[in-house]
């Protein structure tokens, strides 16, 4: 039956929505202090009151985080062995398992670009801090970003971050525009046309 169809569609695109969208409103106080204590703990280096003011302004909205990078140039000591790696290799080390975290909760990468040379255009800037990488990341609520931070083994999973970079900064935006196709609608367009192409199965059978 062609109806069979369209609800079975309608629901796993419900399923997705569910998943990838946050249902649980924005954080409250009890939610912020614990995070913030979270954060203090695990000394990431970030400025706690930048941190809780972004917390207490959560509108409970999915969230880009624009994240600017160097490397360090040649090969650096491992922080576990101590054996000389390339940088490179020990920012997947902290990357890849980050993101299957993250990715429980609907947070995936958005964009990354490779700096390609100097400043073409500057107006009234302070000095070039000289960042070679830019990476977005997409993070279903600011709730889903610090129960990530808060996990036990980021702590372990920083080091790598520290030893392979030479300097970043991080800091969180709200997209405004994109070309590119975001996940919830090309899960829906997949899921009608898979739906299309059923039904019209059915209908030759």
């Amino acid at each position: 039956m062609s109806w069979e169809i369209w609800i079975t569609a309608l629901v796993l695109y419900g399923i997705f929505c569910l998943w990838y969208f946050n249902t649980k409103g924005p954080l409250s106080t009890d939610e912020i202090d614990k995070y913030i204590k979270d954060a203090e703990a695990q000394t990431l280096g970030a400025d706690l009151n930048d941190l809780r003011k972004f917390l207490e302004e959560d509108d409970g909205k999915e969230f880009v985080m624009q994240n600017m990078l160097t490397l360090k140039t040649g090969e650096v000591p491992h922080p576990v062995t101590g054996e000389m790696t390339h940088p490179r290799k020990l920012i997947q080390l902290y990357f890849q398992p980050f993101m299957k975290s993250i990715f429980k909760r609907a947070g995936h990468p958005v964009h990354q670009a490779l700096r390609l040379g100097g400043r073409i255009d500057a107006w009234d800037c302070p000095e070039d801090p000289g960042y070679r990488v830019w990476a977005m990341v997409r993070y279903r609520s600011r709730r889903d970003m610090m129960v990530s931070l808060a996990k036990p083994e980021f702590a372990h999973l920083h080091v790598f971050k520290q030893s392979a970079l030479s300097m970043t900064e991080a800091y969180p935006t709200s997209m405004q525009m994109s070309l590119f196709m975001r996940p919830h609608k090309a899960v829906a367009l997949i899921l009608l046309l898979l739906a299309s192409l059923a039904q019209n199965i059915t209908l030759i059978v």
